[in-house]
């Protein structure tokens, strides 16, 4: 047999899960692990075909480097057909496995034929925290959704009004300036200034003085 030897104390563990002859009987390939909740049901099978039917089988646990024999689980024995032939199985059945039933499963055949084996694992499923109805989650969930729209919503609201509010503050400043432009200016200056700008541009800025004759009375230029 090919054998070897594992963290749980396993020592003589098949390598392979093909079927196995050994004389006129043959091993059925195992459930290589099984996983099962605390308090919950778990069988394991040892199947395999024996033509001189039903064969003396005994169920060892590997754990923890140690090896003893099941005797405090129940243990049925099964007949099904597989193309006209009989296969043979011996059910090991847990009623609410605990945590110290975790083990490495073998059965032993007529004392000296060991099946390849099950690793029975438990385990403790989470529990809620809080134990809600389906109407409350609902709620919640209705609750979850208001609360995300007015995230997205009420930012781009205030950014809105900001942005508004603004616009009205520019158009402000622009129409004050506006009248900041005529505050301050005399309007008999401009006047003055204007008559002034009319008359040098009709009779022009300068005079021709070479034409003056020196007899002429002196005539008042007019400065550009």
């Amino acid at each position: 047999i090919l054998a070897y030897e594992n963290g749980d104390g396993c020592n003589i563990c098949p390598l392979q899960l093909v079927g196995f002859a050994w004389g006129d009987l043959t091993l059925e390939p195992d459930r290589p692990s099984l996983s099962v909740a605390v308090s919950e049901n778990a069988s394991l099978e040892c199947c395999y075909k024996s033509p001189s039917g039903i064969t003396n089988v005994t169920w060892i646990r590997h754990h923890n480097k140690t090896q003893e024999v099941v005797l405090n689980q129940t243990v049925k024995s099964e007949t099904k057909e597989s193309n006209s032939v009989k296969i043979y199985c011996s059910v090991l059945h847990f009623t609410k496995v605990q945590l110290e039933n975790i083990g490495f499963y073998q059965c032993v055949l007529n004392d000296k034929i060991y099946s390849h084996g099950t690793y029975l694992r438990v385990y403790k499923p989470m529990e809620k925290t809080i134990n809600l109805s389906e109407t409350t989650k609902n709620k919640i969930l209705i609750a979850e959704g208001f609360l995300l729209l007015l995230c997205v919503m009420l930012p781009s609201a205030i950014l809105l009004f900001k942005s508004k509010k603004l616009n009205e503050l520019e158009k402000k400043k622009a129409k004050k300036e506006e009248e900041n432009i005529y505050q301050g200016l005399n309007l008999d200056d401009c006047c003055a200034t204007y008559d002034q700008i009319e008359r040098s541009q009709a009779q022009g800025p300068y005079q021709d003085v070479g034409n003056i004759k020196e007899e002429e009375e002196e005539i008042q230029l007019e400065k550009p």
